[in-house]
């Protein structure tokens, strides 16, 4: 017993010093610094990451975009806002926006597209960024020329546009290709159009209007219109970073300052550091060492999760940062549930050894069934909350498992290990 008991302790600090350490590796990598330094090691540094934030807390813009589906056929248009989120996606990331979210909100009238940018102030640029990826599509001419109808083809298959020229006038082009999908659907929109022309509309402005000559299976296609050089590569460089398959239009902007976003920041961060630092003083009041090794097993929850957050990343938000610290009492729930067990057997005479054993066997039902009931309830919010009930579902869930641990392993092992000494025969000092 012992033997197990003191493996679990070095399974623990071990634990404990990595986490801690990966939540502020400053101190830990200066030393191996300076080993390195002095020896011919090359002992490996803790990364360096910092904490990811989201848009309430660094700042930052918002933009809420309505799309027309007007042109979709019905029943894809849960596909075509897949696409057009990918495509945004794609398209911001090119710019270099840290960890962008781009979200769909579905109302009783329309379909919008939520974008959140953290670190972009300037609305301007961030309007820019997604204004500018033009909208593609293809028509295919009707008797009432000069009118094209809209056809399935639009920028949602295109794989790749490029820069080319023209064997015999020399003059700018682009060079489209399609998917697979976009393939089989070019194939079949030339093969009903040969002697026809299909236009190419990009936003709404007629930019080509060729006539079909023969059926096209190769799903590649050209865009001429008297472009310069560095028109078309312009245009090539859009398509690529995804044309839009779906019209959209700026409805709501709102940028968060990040004055704002680092006071919301410093309140909850105070907030979180007073309740824990409350629920220490609580514990250690009302169950004395037992309180002193829960509020030590509590400190190591607070690394591992914070560890967790770093690591995986976690986006945290204010509601994020309220879940965690809703965690910390699910956990302390557990420590008082398992000590007033262990003080029940105390009553009745059993000894340390056997109380402490007990009082978990006795209190885990309590713990397990409320534990997974708020799990279960965390994980209806993440699948079909808003973003920021995501945020407070995600760090709750991460914070619950890891109080579990802390409860049912940390602190049954702190107390393991007093098994066999003179402090277990002081019945005052366990509460």
């Amino acid at each position: 017993m012992k033997h197990k008991t003191y493996l679990s302790l070095i399974i623990i600090i071990v634990l404990a010093f990595f986490a801690l350490n990966s939540v502020y590796p400053k101190y830990i990598n200066q030393g191996l610094s300076f080993v390195n330094s002095k020896t011919f090691l090359s002992l490996p540094q803790f990364p360096e990451k910092p904490f990811r934030l989201g848009l309430d807390l660094q700042g930052g813009t918002h933009l809420v975009y309505l799309t027309d589906l007007s042109k979709i056929a019905e029943g894809e248009e849960g596909e075509a806002m897949q696409g057009l989120r990918d495509v945004i996606e794609r398209r911001i990331n090119l710019f270099g926006v840290v960890e962008p979210k781009v979200q769909i909100q579905q109302t009783r009238e329309d379909q919008r597209l939520i974008v959140e940018l953290p670190g972009v102030k300037e609305v301007g640029e961030a309007i820019q960024m997604i204004g500018e990826t033009p909208y593609l599509e293809f028509r295919e001419e009707i008797e009432e020329e000069p009118y094209f109808q809209p056809t399935p083809l639009t920028g949602r298959y295109l794989k790749k546009a490029q820069l080319d020229f023209n064997q015999t006038t020399f003059e700018a082009q682009v060079i489209l290709e399609f998917d697979e999908e976009g393939k089989e659907i070019f194939k079949d929109l030339t093969t009903r159009n040969v002697g026809k022309r299909i236009a190419i509309f990009i936003d709404d402005v007629l930019i080509s209007a060729p006539v079909v000559r023969e059926a096209i299976p190769s799903g590649r296609a050209q865009i001429t219109g008297k472009f310069t050089i560095e028109e078309a590569r312009e245009l090539a460089r859009n398509l690529n970073a995804g044309a839009l398959p779906v019209p959209i239009k700026l409805i709501s902007q709102n940028t968060i300052g990040p004055v704002l976003g680092r006071i919301s920041l410093e309140k909850s961060l105070k907030a979180g550091a007073v309740g824990f630092l409350l629920v220490l003083l609580f514990m250690i009041a009302f169950y004395r060492v037992s309180g002193v090794l829960a509020s030590l097993s509590l400190l190591i929850y607070a690394g591992i999760l914070l560890a967790l957050f770093k690591l995986v990343p976690v986006t945290l938000t204010l509601a994020g940062i309220g879940g965690a610290i809703l965690s910390i009492g699910m956990a302390v729930d557990a420590n008082v549930l398992i000590f007033e067990r262990m003080k029940e057997e105390r009553k009745q005479g059993a000894g340390f050894s056997r109380s402490v054993e007990i009082g978990f066997s006795r209190a885990w039902p309590s713990i397990r069934d409320g534990n997974l009931t708020t799990l279960i309830v965390a994980l209806i919010m993440f699948s079909f909350g808003a973003s920021f009930i995501k945020g407070f579902a995600l760090t709750l869930s991460f914070g619950i498992l890891v109080s579990m641990f802390s409860a049912l392993f940390v602190v049954r092992t702190f107390l393991r290990s007093f098994v066999g000494t003179r402090l277990e025969k002081i019945k005052w000092l366990w509460g």
